[in-house]
C-alpha cells in the first residue's frame, strides 16, 4: 500500500517568511502594466531598510552566438539611490578634477600599488587610456570582482571627471548573463512610483537601443521586478 502523504504541519514555517507571503498575496494578478507594477512594488518590501527596485529581463539571444550579447550603460534620471565609491586612476594633471568630480580614491601608479596591497574599497574603476597597460596587472584582481575598466562599460576615458560626475548621478552598466538574462537596479523603495517609473522607462529605451541587429525574433521576452528579498511582479512588455 502507498505511503499517504503527510500533510503540512499547522506550525510549518511558511516558505520566505510569514512577511514574505503577506506581500506576495497582494500581487493578485499574473501581469501587470509598467506603471500598475511599479506602484505594486512600492508596497510590497519586506525588509526593515529601504529596499532596492530590482529588474529581471529575459533576452531572446541565441547564448551560442557571441555577436547577440546585450550591454550598455544608462544614467537614470533619479539615480540608484545608492552612494557610488569610486577609484580613479588617472594622470596627475587629472587628479584635482576628479577629487571635485566625487571619486573616492585618486592616483596613478600609487593607486595601483595599493589595489595589488589588497586595497578594493570601491563599487567602480575609472582610469585613463594612458594608464591601462599599468592595469593590465590588476586584470586578475578587478576582472573576477567586474571591477576592471573597459572601453565597452564606459569606464575607461580621456576625460575622466566627466564619467565620474556620470557615475555619482546615477549611470549604471548592464549586461546580460550567460542564461541570458539581465539583472540590475532600478533606484529605491523610497523613490515613489513615479520616480520608479521614470527610471524605468529609461532603463527600457536604453536596452531597447542596445539591441543587438542579429536577434530577429522576440527582443525582450520577459520581465519581473522585485524589491530586494521580495516576490517578483510580472511586468506586460
Amino acid at each position: 500500500m502507498a505511503d499517504k502523504k503527510k500533510k503540512p504541519s499547522k506550525n510549518q514555517p511558511v516558505p520566505g517568511g510569514k512577511k514574505y507571503a503577506q506581500k506576495k498575496a497582494l500581487i493578485t494578478k499574473p501581469v501587470y502594466t509598467l506603471e500598475e507594477a511599479v506602484e505594486l512594488l512600492t508596497k510590497i518590501g519586506v525588509t526593515s531598510f529601504d529596499g532596492t527596485a530590482e529588474a529581471h529581463f529575459r533576452i531572446g539571444a541565441d547564448m551560442s552566438q557571441a555577436d547577440q550579447l546585450v550591454r550598455g550603460t544608462v544614467t537614470l534620471p533619479h539615480g540608484t539611490g545608492k552612494k557610488v565609491r569610486i577609484a580613479a586612476f588617472v594622470t596627475e594633471d587629472h587628479v584635482d578634477e576628479a577629487k571635485k568630480a566625487g571619486a573616492t580614491h585618486i592616483g596613478g601608479m600609487d593607486l595601483i600599488k595599493k589595489v595589488e596591497g589588497g586595497m578594493l574599497d570601491f563599487d567602480i574603476a575609472v582610469a585613463m587610456p594612458q594608464l591601462m597597460k599599468d592595469l593590465g596587472k590588476l586584470a586578475k584582481t578587478l576582472g573576477p570582482k567586474g571591477l576592471m575598466p573597459s572601453p565597452k562599460s564606459g569606464t575607461v576615458s580621456d576625460k575622466p571627471a566627466k564619467i565620474i560626475e556620470e557615475l555619482s548621478k546615477g549611470r549604471i552598466e548592464f549586461k546580460m548573463d550567460k542564461q541570458g538574462i539581465l539583472h540590475t537596479i532600478f533606484g529605491k523603495l523610497s523613490f515613489g512610483k513615479d520616480k520608479l517609473t521614470a527610471n524605468m522607462k529609461a532603463l527600457l529605451q536604453a536596452i531597447q537601443d542596445a539591441r543587438p541587429a542579429t536577434i530577429k525574433g522576440t527582443y525582450i521576452v520577459s520581465l519581473s521586478i522585485n524589491p530586494t528579498m521580495g516576490p517578483g511582479i510580472r511586468v506586460q512588455m
